[in-house]
């Protein structure tokens, strides 16, 4: 009779290596799966599972809790949806290493990269360290709800390197490449999972200024590659506009080359429906060719959330909307419902600096109302503008009323990535494809724009239970690819299945009544600064080294969370 810190008992296990179902309890001891199967033995806590599913933790590769990690114990969103382990740093952005005279560069960068307000940043951060291993010695000796990896940041090594020459994208000489390659190795010596950069000019600072690494050159990234090769470990993450497709990839693909090491990209339907099936292409032949490079894709549209609470609205840049702006919601909502205020906010051109927002909108063919629980694969027929026409309203009229629905709350969805047919079979073949991988969710960015830390919960709800407009995922798919397969991308092999031996982090959830809530917004931030929060229901109990941290969605006290340094 074995004793068993926690047995869950009578479950239906999917255990990450993409078996079928079965039914079987799992036993824990010591943070670890002890044994999987029908379990005699008696423990300290046990936990019913009759009629529940019961996975590996979530790993999510795709996160931007940097700022967050350093003075919040918890990293909601990604809390409420599963994720026992995040990995931060993505997208070249991050806190180290620095100087402290570059403390407001990186913040400014942060702020406009990923919508993170830059007071929040300023009143949170501690900047307890200067090099990226004091960086990972500062985060080790805080407590979390899940597990944190970090990655080192191009960014910010560009300019702790170069100072302003790097944020002004100078190209660095020898002994700039020299000193990049020996702190990579520094970094990745210390615990850094990869190192990640920006190629985008979607990437800018709040200044407007475009990322310190948009148009580092051949020389510089390869000085990086052989330093996680110099490591022997690391992988490499990037996001590129490809806008010359060959020679941006030919570099990629050389970088993974000359490090040995593996390499994930930013891999989304942009407006033109197929270019994203060249890009996958090309990562395809490379490895046919031996290289290990990975699409990273979303399960559903990557959207932006417009409405009086979030940053922006479809009104927006309008002078009578953006003044009732420091208004409270009540107050603006009263301001708003004026008829002569009405009148004056449609007859006003849509003002300078929106201009893209408002064509990406197409006239309110590409909103619509997020429901509860939101559809993140909506009807054309549902459409804003869809419904406007049905009801004989001008169409602006109408999404203006929407907007003031529900006391102000309303939120209307705008998705901008993986949309351009009006449904995601890009999604499934993307999810489904050999050579890509779960990510792109930027939990803890994005504040008030977007909130896509809940892609697990809909890749699970969408995929496998509810999809009707086209062909649903096998579940056994789906949990592999976010747990066995997101964590051996970022070389974490200890987590990710349930098999003896391997990190007990698990996940016991109600399929039937998993479910999205609506967004909201919440002022948990430093200095009481707004941000939007998703939950989800059905998630039973999340379990972290063995201890569970939530339990029927509320949170425990325990925070057995730490930084991962493999």
């Amino acid at each position: 009779m074995s004793k068993f810190d926690l047995i869950i008992r009578g479950g239906t296990v999917l255990d990450g290596t993409g078996a079928a179902a079965q039914h079987a309890d799992v036993g824990v001891a010591n943070g670890e799966i002890a044994e999987v199967g029908q379990i005699s033995g008696s423990a300290t806590r046990e936990i019913n599972a009759d009629g529940a599913l019961v996975t590996p933790g979530f790993v999510d590769i795709h996160t931007h809790y940097d700022g967050q990690a350093t003075w919040a114990n918890r990293m909601s969103p990604s809390s409420h949806h599963g994720v026992t382990t995040a990995v931060m740093g993505n997208c070249g952005v991050g806190f180290a290493p620095v100087r402290p005279a570059d403390h407001d560069v990186l913040i400014e960068l942060m702020e406009g990269v990923e919508d993170i307000p830059g007071v929040a940043l300023h009143e949170g951060l501690p900047w307890s360290w200067e090099s990226f291993p004091e960086y990972m010695d500062f985060l080790s000796q805080r407590q979390f709800d899940m597990d944190i990896g970090a990655q080192l940041p191009h960014a910010a090594l560009r300019v702790y390197v170069m100072g302003q020459r790097g944020a002004d994208r100078e190209p660095a000489n020898a002994e700039d490449i020299a000193i990049m390659r020996q702190l990579t190795r520094q970094a990745m010596d210390a615990g850094a999972l990869g190192f990640t950069s920006s190629r985008t000019l979607n990437h800018r600072s709040s200044r407007g200024e475009p990322t310190p690494s948009l148009q580092a050159e051949a020389d510089e990234l390869i000085g990086v590659a052989q330093g996680l090769k110099d490591a022997g470990r690391g992988v490499l993450e990037f996001i590129s506009d490809f806008n010359d497709l060959e020679d941006e990839f030919g570099l990629l693909r050389n970088m993974v080359a000359e490090s040995g090491r593996p390499m994930s990209i930013s891999l989304a339907q942009g407006l033109s429906p197929n270019g994203w099936k060249k890009i996958l292409a090309h990562i395809e032949q490379a490895n046919a060719s031996g290289l290990v490079m990975r699409g990273q894709v979303a399960p559903r549209p990557i959207g932006v959330l417009l409405g009086l609470t979030t940053t922006l609205s479809p009104f927006s840049a309008r002078p009578s909307f953006t003044e009732t702006g420091q208004l409270s919601l009540g107050e603006q909502v009263a301001a708003l419902r004026d008829p002569a205020r009405r009148e004056r906010i449609l007859a006003e051109a849509p003002g300078k600096g929106f201009e893209r927002l408002y064509k990406m909108m197409d006239e309110g063919r590409k909103l619509w109302l997020l429901t509860d629980p939101p559809n993140y694969e909506p009807d054309p027929a549902d459409s804003l503008a869809a419904q406007a026409q049905r009801h004989g309203q001008d169409v602006w009229a109408f999404i203006y009323d929407q907007l003031l629905g529900n006391e102000g709350k309303n939120i209307l969805f705008m998705p901008f990535a993986n949309y351009a047919d009006n449904n995601l079979d890009c999604c499934r073949e993307m999810i489904l494809h050999q050579n890509t991988v779960m990510g792109l969710g930027d939990g803890g960015a994005h504040v008030g724009t977007i909130c896509d830390a809940s892609f697990i919960t809909t890749l699970f709800t969408h995929w496998g239970r509810d999809r009707t407009r086209g062909e649903q995922i096998d579940l056994p798919t789906l949990v592999k690819s976010q747990t066995h397969d997101t964590a051996r991308a970022v070389d974490l092999p200890d987590r990710g299945t349930l098999e003896p031996g391997m990190k007990a982090d698990i996940n016991v959830i109600d399929f039937d009544n998993l479910r999205v809530r609506v967004p909201e917004i919440v002022h948990d931030l430093p200095l009481g600064g707004a941000r939007l929060q998703q939950k989800a229901d059905g998630y039973l109990a999340t379990i972290v080294s063995g201890e569970v941290t939530y339990e029927n969605g509320e949170a425990t006290d325990a925070l057995p969370g730490r930084l991962v340094r493999p």
